[in-house]
């Protein structure tokens, strides 16, 4: 067996695989890309099969080809994944629907409801660190009992994407605690185990998987994981984690104090804390090493909002150019976007407002405005929805020292300087962006003994760090106290739409 670390990110819209040296040097990857499905307003679904294991196999094969690697150089492989998702499984370990996704699915407002009335929002509040919402997985497995009863009837396991997948590869049942967190009311925020303190009805505890660390060993490659994937048996396999850990993880996020952005399809917020604050507008979860919490938040909509905007509005152009295109004329536009202003909240909005039934506000069109300043006006929109969540971190006495930008998103130098405008906050962007599959491979790492933690530091290095603009800061002070009060005064009109 090898020394090289393999690492695999499943996200929203594709997957990436990466093949590292021990000292962090990128030898070889792959991406695939894949879909979403909507089959109703608020829902968000894939395939576990299809989707999430067909796309680590293909990147298995392409990377362990024999061109020049196979599975026999690596020494350890880690799985991060979209999440927390809910996937039930039949006796036989096998998928009986597809994967409720993570807070991008709302469909289980009424039972968030019901479990809040049941239990009474202040003890899940005291119990579980942090209030349900649509990130929460408790309210969807109460929805799915309730609405797909004779699934319900044949569910013997609960799990989340990376954990199938590190399932299908080991065979084994674990779950990463950061991940376990999101499936309240059933974890002891404190204790960081499973608990059936606060609702003994809602699903046996037998059905979830077991609790461990990131960067503890889950188990290793099994001879059907090996058949399907090239890698060797007996390859350790490290537990993962859900795809933000692992890009926090992956750009050295890991100090109290840090915080991540994590530019993606969704934009994701970790900070790291040496002890749980607790908010109920924010998630307090396990980080990704023993002893370590984090206050972590997350937007609905970012990449999925510039994607929506290049495939219905850019039709006219190509669509290899169309990003390019827009973030080029977009620059041309002043700041303030000519007096638009966006609500981001396409898919209803998660921190810090959690309000599932929000949607998109376009307010201050005139016919002088272009396709140029509404594409402006949606990148702007993130930017104030990621300054309400950084001032939220800091209002409820959770310091931010150091911001740290990844994700696809990070990419525009342009996104970034925006963001830092409005938001006020220097954003330091690190000479190796990978991606969470680079944090994988880390983890990989560790799990395996090729690495210690003191080792990061050789991966992990800065390139350059975006500073506010004073002048700009200036045009959008106002502007975000504007944001602030345009969702208020929409709210109860666009909540009305939204039952239509």
């Amino acid at each position: 067996m090898g020394d090289l670390l393999l690492g695999i990110d499943v996200g929203t819209y594709s997957s990436k695989g990466v093949l590292v040296t021990p000292d962090g040097r990128l030898l070889k990857s792959q991406v695939v890309e894949h879909g979403l499905e909507i089959p109703h307003p608020g829902w968000a679904e894939q395939d576990a099969d299809r989707v999430w294991w067909a796309d680590v196999k293909q990147i298995c094969q392409a990377l362990l080809d024999g061109m020049p690697y196979s599975g026999a150089d690596v020494g350890g492989v880690a799985l991060s994944a979209i999440g927390p998702c809910l996937l039930p499984l039949d006796v036989s370990g096998k998928p009986l629907r597809p994967g409720i996704l993570y807070g991008v699915d709302t469909r289980a407002s009424a039972e968030i409801d019901i479990l809040n009335e049941i239990l009474g929002k202040q003890a899940i509040f005291d119990f579980s660190g942090m209030a349900l919402s649509s990130q929460a997985i408790g309210p969807k497995i109460l929805w799915l009992q309730r609405n797909e009863p004779e699934i319900w009837r044949r569910t013997r396991h609960l799990t989340t994407a990376s954990s199938y997948l590190i399932y299908r590869l080991t065979g084994e049942k674990v779950i990463d605690r950061h991940t376990a967190s999101h499936y309240m009311p059933l974890v002891d925020i404190h204790s960081l185990e499973w608990s059936d303190q606060l609702d003994s009805k809602l699903t046996p505890l037998e059905y979830l998987p077991r609790m461990a660390w990131s960067d503890e060993l889950a188990g290793v490659v099994s001879a059907a994981g090996a058949a399907e994937t090239g890698l060797k048996p007996g390859t350790p396999v490290a537990v993962g984690a859900v795809d933000a850990l692992s890009e926090a993880l992956s750009v050295g996020v890991v100090s109290p104090g840090d915080l991540m952005i994590m530019y993606g399809s969704t934009t994701f917020f970790i900070l790291v804390l040496d002890s749980p604050v607790s908010d109920e507008r924010m998630w307090t979860v396990a980080g990704v090493f023993d002893g370590q919490y984090n206050l972590a938040a997350g937007m609905a909509t970012t990449g999925s909002l510039t994607r929506w905007f290049r495939d219905e509005l850019t039709r006219d152009l190509p669509p290899e150019q169309a990003y390019s295109s827009l973030f080029a004329a977009a620059e041309q536009i002043p700041a303030g976007a000519g007096g638009l202003l966006v609500l981001p909240y396409f898919s209803g909005e998660r921190t810090p407002i959690n309000d599932p039934h929000a949607r998109g506000v376009i307010a201050g069109l005139t016919l002088s405005h272009t396709r140029d300043h509404l594409y402006r006006a949606i990148l702007e929109s993130v930017a104030y929805g990621i300054r309400h969540n950084v001032e939220t971190f800091r209002q409820i006495g959770a310091p931010v020292q150091r911001v740290v930008a990844v994700g696809g998103g990070a990419q525009s130098q342009f996104w970034l300087q925006i963001v830092s405008d409005v938001a006020e906050i220097a954003q330091v962007v690190p000479e190796t962006t990978i991606g969470a599959s680079y944090g994988d491979a880390f983890l990989a790492g560790l799990a395996s003994g090729v690495l210690r933690h003191s080792d990061l530091s050789k991966w992990v290095k800065p390139r350059n760090l975006i500073e506010p603009n004073a002048t700009n800061s200036r045009v959008y002070r106002p502007l975000y106290e504007d944001y602030l009060q345009l969702y208020e005064q929409t709210r109860q009109i666009v909540h009305h739409l939204n039952q239509m």
